[in-house]
């Protein structure tokens, strides 16, 4: 799973010995690949390094290749930012306090973050929330499905609408739904529809591929997806890890370890000007969005 906080890390203490003109042998060279963990040795280094002054860390950070919206994602988030302004502005004003109980439960989980605003697009963060076919709280959880996530639904007693509790039993969900597709756009479009429908576009459309089998998906998952994008695009002002497919990652994977190739390459040759290589992230007009659905999960049942 690439964390993108993570890759970040690595890619400045990287470029610190870039510019520091201090060689890195290919063994101490750091390749993304993954949850991995930066060395003390490391950061210390950048530390003490005199010579790396922070306008070329700043230079080196706009040069590096940053995650992209994709065209279709870029013109879907400019429609949808437009439409529902006014629903983004209510709930970023209510969001502190559930976002604080979210961040600290998938990171527990070792979960992208960003995963929390799925409950925006789930319940606009709404402890309450019920839909017309049961299911109930800030992840839209079905009775069935939360008690085989641990949660207590009896009665008037129901753990759904309690935040930590249900966010436990949602980090839980997601994170067998990731081991099971590897790939955050299906876990999202399996969080809505169940996972049936998202094998059965994977087998029709013969991809993996969300943007390619999108429309073997109900018309409701697919569009529970690209909200997800539009949401996480107004909270974080950019792309995520959780708004890209698999292939999207890898591929920019490859280009953060071409870049830190590049760099040392470049340093070896003795020119200590970095290489300006970024092409800026387009932005969508930031005017927000609003969603009215929720997530039938395992059952699969449109409204």
């Amino acid at each position: 799973m690439l964390n993108t906080t993570l890759l970040k890390t690595i890619l400045a203490c990287t470029l610190s010995f870039v510019l520091a003109g201090t060689s890195l042998d290919a063994a101490e060279q750091p390749v993304i690949t993954g949850r991995q963990h930066v060395s003390d040795s490391c950061i210390a280094s950048e530390k003490n390094n005199d010579s790396l002054t922070a306008i070329s860390r700043e230079i080196m950070a706009a040069s590096a290749p940053s995650l992209q919206l994709n065209n279709e994602a870029q013109k879907y988030v400019k429609t949808y930012l437009k439409e529902y302004d006014e629903m983004l502005v209510k709930v970023k004003s209510r969001s502190k306090s559930y976002f604080e109980i979210m961040d600290a439960v998938f990171s527990k989980n070792e979960l992208p973050v960003e995963l929390k605003y799925l409950a925006v697009v789930e319940s606009e963060l709404k402890a309450t929330a019920l839909s017309g076919v049961g299911a109930r709280g800030p992840w839209q959880l079905m009775p069935t499905t939360a008690r085989l996530l641990g949660l207590t639904v009896k009665g008037n007693y129901d753990e759904r609408i309690q935040a930590r509790k249900s966010t436990n039993a949602a980090a839980r969900y997601l994170k067998d739904l990731y081991s099971e597709f590897g790939d955050w756009l299906l876990v999202l479009a399996a969080y809505n529809s169940g996972p049936g429908p998202v094998f059965k576009a994977i087998k029709k459309s013969g991809s993996r591929n969300f943007w390619k089998l999108q429309y073997f998906l109900p018309a409701e998952t697919r569009a529970h997806v690209k909200k997800f994008i539009g949401v996480h695009y107004y909270f974080e002002g950019k792309a995520g890890e959780t708004t890209q497919t698999k292939a999207e990652l890898a591929d920019h994977e490859k280009a953060v370890n071409e870049f830190l190739a590049m760099q040392k390459n470049e340093n070896k040759d003795g020119n200590s000007e970095p290489v300006l290589a970024r092409v800026d992230e387009p932005t969508p007009d930031k005017t927000l969005l609003k969603t009215n659905s929720t997530a039938e999960i395992l059952q699969g049942k449109e409204k």
